[in-house]
């Protein structure tokens, strides 16, 4: 498998920006991993730090628009039978569902910190019919710190980008609790405000 996707990685790498926006769309590789390989090629002086923050932003919104997009014309019953192709299982959809209907809309920024709702966000903001300006606002704005992060880290471990998953943790884990705590104040903030009302 670790061959597979070195073998993938080095054929991205030969499309520059273009293969590291790829790679995010077509989410064959896990995300981290890509972007930490941008970071070595940084390392390299292959390509530039802000062209692999732009190209991995515009890959990775673009891939959970597709999301939203399968969300908004196939609905749930879609994605219950053809989800699992795309790597998002009922339990996904559950719990993602049940995030948007219980905090709304603004949740689409803080979901993508947190693992399991994380991908699986767009399905219920596309079934829910959410302005797609403002799906693709909240996206980029938690897409483009995300793609930084892995980015900085990949430069740093440089040859052994691979061991991304380590070196991300002491990171990702302060993020998950930060995003889980505006949820909660956001949650929090919706209540009180639909009690004034």
């Amino acid at each position: 498998m670790q061959n597979l996707i070195h073998t993938l990685l080095l054929s991205l790498a030969s499309l520059g920006y273009v293969g590291i926006a790829l790679g995010l769309m077509v989410e064959v590789i896990p995300s981290e991993i890509v972007l930490a390989y941008s970071g070595f090629l940084i390392a390299q002086g292959k390509i530039s730090l802000p062209g692999a923050i732009i190209a991995g932003t515009i890959g990775g919104t673009i891939a959970q628009l597709f999301i939203y997009w399968i969300g908004y014309y196939g609905g749930r019953p879609f994605l219950e039978k053809y989800g699992k192709y795309l790597f998002i299982h009922k339990r996904h959809i559950d719990v993602a569902e049940n995030w948007f209907n219980r905090y709304g809309s603004g949740v689409i920024f803080t979901a993508r910190f947190i693992p399991v709702v994380r991908h699986a966000i767009s399905i219920p903001a596309g079934i829910a019919r959410m302005p797609i300006i403002k799906f693709i606002i909240y996206t980029m704005c938690a897409v483009i710190p995300w793609s930084a992060l892995f980015i900085s880290l990949g430069i740093q471990l440089g040859e052994n980008w691979s061991q991304i998953n380590q070196m991300a943790r002491p990171y990702v884990q302060p993020i998950m609790i930060i995003a889980s705590i505006i949820t909660l104040l956001y949650v929090s903030y919706s209540l009180w405000k639909r009690k004034r009302k």
